[in-house]
């Protein structure tokens, strides 16, 4: 590879110059550089490649050719001593463009776009408000580059001032965390140490407390009647949505609203979680069927959902669903609460409840946690373990007989 200097004469300006080129020959062919320079051709030396002693700003148009040369050499050197052969392709490389300068908020807001455009709007939402959060904290316009173990400890500090409790920090930390990763894989942050791996977010989850009624606990919200003088149009309906969840593998709220007369065929339940996408199966017992029975109308077709809680001719887009679920949702979480206390609860009732308490009686019936793990459509055992206590009081409480 052969480099030279040249004033390309063939080519003048208005003012008279002409511009000031590297010519690189390799096997008998050229190809030239523009060096952003031009001089008129009375200030160049042909012969000696180089300006004229007398050229206005000589040492400042030298120091520049002279740079880009120097670069280039250099880079040919580099090429040598790792052995790539020298030409125009290795040379000349094009490098992908580094995407550099990716904000937190650019971050974020991808990821919400990519989570509605999925139809995933509950998730989305969560990320949207973990946004806010941090936006709270520090203009989320930096760089997620700027990310370190400091702006991490302030950012768990910030939110303790606000009243987050462990776990609420801690999910905000995970959906931060994932946000920063995925950039990371992406190649889009170049870092020497995650932050994220310093930082220990698992320590920040604490146990809840225990979600889970009894099966005479159940019994006796089966026997309560609601009457028709002292309730609400939901009270029924949050009666019966929760037992449902319960008589059904602890059904989650979303899903009893998505149901359609098309997911029940011959007296089984076929349907996918809406959170994960995993197909789920199992045969309806005689108190879901009666429940479902209750709300069943003589001209549904099998496209209709099950429960009042949508309606397919009003609510059709992913976020009118969302919305009104949600709706629904805090309503029926505000009638279970009445009911808890009229049956004599000390836990909240709320439709998870319906779902650990599935969970939990399985688990006492003996019923093996990967089973109760499958039914309950988790990924994995670790999830399920989260309903239910590793050791039941009542078995703790047995074994310490044995002390004495």
């Amino acid at each position: 590879m052969k480099i030279k200097i040249i004033l390309k004469t063939d080519r003048v300006y208005k003012n008279g110059r002409s511009p000031l080129m590297l010519r690189f020959t390799h096997n008998r062919t050229s190809k030239l550089v523009a060096l952003g320079l031009s001089v008129a051709p009375c200030y160049w030396d042909k012969e000696a490649e180089m300006l004229t002693a007398d050229c206005p700003d000589r040492a400042a148009l030298q120091s520049k050719i002279d740079g880009t040369l120097t670069g280039f050499q250099k880079k040919i050197k580099r090429l040598e001593a790792l052995d790539i052969p020298v030409n125009f392709d290795t040379l000349f490389e094009v490098k992908t463009a580094h995407i550099a300068g990716i904000t937190i908020e650019q971050g974020f807001n991808e990821e919400i776009e990519r989570l509605e455009s999925l139809g995933k709007i509950h998730s989305a939402t969560k990320h949207r408000y973990a946004l806010q959060v941090l936006e709270g904290y520090k203009p989320t316009s930096m760089a997620m580059e700027a990310i370190d173990l400091d702006y991490l400890k302030g950012l768990e500090l910030y939110l303790r001032k606000r009243g987050n409790k462990d776990n609420s920090i801690a999910t905000r930390f995970a959906i931060f965390k994932a946000i920063y990763n995925k950039a990371v894989k992406e190649g889009r942050i170049e870092t020497k140490q995650n932050p994220f791996s310093l930082y220990q977010v698992g320590s920040l989850w604490a146990k809840t407390r225990k979600r889970a009624i009894d099966k005479e606990d159940i019994q006796r919200l089966i026997d309560l009647e609601i009457t028709e003088g002292h309730t609400t149009e939901y009270r029924q309906l949050a009666k019966d949505l929760f037992l449902f969840s319960y008589f059904t593998a602890g059904m989650n709220f979303g899903d009893m609203a998505r149901l359609r007369y098309k997911d029940l065929i011959k007296g089984r339940i076929y349907y996918s979680r809406h959170k994960t996408q995993k197909l789920l199966s199992f045969q309806l017992v005689p108190n879901a069927l009666q429940i479902i029975g209750k709300y069943s109308r003589d001209n549904h077709t099998q496209e209709d959902y099950i429960f009042p809680i949508l309606d397919r001719a009003e609510h059709k887009t992913a976020q009118q669903i969302f919305n009104r679920i949600h709706k629904v949702l805090a309503k029926i979480n505000r009638e279970l609460k009445v009911l808890g206390e009229q049956i004599g609860l000390e836990v909240p009732l709320t439709t998870y409840v319906a779902r650990h308490t599935y969970a939990t009686v399985l688990k006492r019936s003996g019923v093996s946690v990967a089973l109760i793990s499958e039914s309950l459509g988790h990924s994995d055992l670790s999830t399920t373990q989260i309903y239910l206590d590793s050791f039941e009081n009542s078995q703790i409480d047995e074994a310490m007989r044995h002390l004495l």
